[in-house]
């Protein structure tokens, strides 16, 4: 029994050793850099919230009339094969003077996205005639960002490799290995917004509204540790 703890002792010693001994390797040269790509990405989406909104006394005849607008806002929306159109938040709320309710508001939006910019822009200017429009913006499409950010994200790593191989020359040593990376996506990417309308401008004829697509910031970092050799 002695000699079996003996020679557990040992091996529990020497792997004690040749772990500390494997982890000062480990934390021997190390390099910690970072490299980056970017491009410019001609946005492809456009996106608009536009609202029905009344106020007055009466909460169901103000609910029966945005109903009715929205109605015909999605109905209209549906002969432009171009463009996604889908319902959002509908609120109905009481306006008081002190504690007593004066009058009532009700509001419901609508959700267009498109990749075609004259149908989106066409179908707007129609709607605008009997809704507000709250936002509007341009920007990237899940495809296309993605797309562009699998490319960058090769570019990047290629930038990496670099630097780490002009570290290793000007160290005099004979390699490098990479101990980890991480990888960034989250570059900067900002949708275009556009003024919204006014409330209660609202008028029987409204002319499209003018979009510029423009081009989107996407860049993806790598950054991470090399061990010289």
């Amino acid at each position: 029994m002695k000699r079996i703890a003996a020679l557990a002792l040992a091996l529990a010693m020497a792997f004690t050793c040749a772990h500390a001994q494997e982890r000062a390797e480990t934390l021997f040269n190390l390099v910690t850099l970072s490299a980056q790509a970017e491009r410019e990405v001609a946005n492809d989406t456009l996106s608009a919230v536009l609202a029905a909104e009344a106020e007055g006394s009466d909460p169901a005849a103000l609910s029966d009339g945005v109903n009715r607008a929205m109605r015909d806002a999605l109905k209209l929306a549906q002969g432009y094969r171009g463009v996604n159109a889908r319902s959002l938040n509908y609120q109905t709320w009481p306006v008081y003077d002190k504690t007593r309710i004066v009058r009532w508001r009700v509001r419901q939006e609508i959700r267009l996205e498109s990749r075609d910019f004259a149908q989106a822009t066409d179908l707007i200017g129609k709607l605008q005639s009997s809704l507000v429009v709250t936002s509007l913006a341009v920007g990237l499409s899940p495809e296309a960002r993605r797309q562009a950010e699998n490319a960058l994200i090769g570019e990047a790593l290629a930038a990496f490799h670099e630097r780490a191989s002009i570290v290793r020359d000007a160290q005099k040593a004979k390699s490098y290995r990479t101990k980890d990376l991480q990888l960034n996506t989250g570059g900067g990417f900002q949708p275009r917004m556009y003024a919204a309308q006014r409330a209660g401008a609202v008028s029987a004829s409204v002319a499209p509204p003018s979009v510029e697509p423009g081009a989107s910031s996407l860049q993806v970092t790598v950054s991470g540790t090399v061990q010289l050799q």
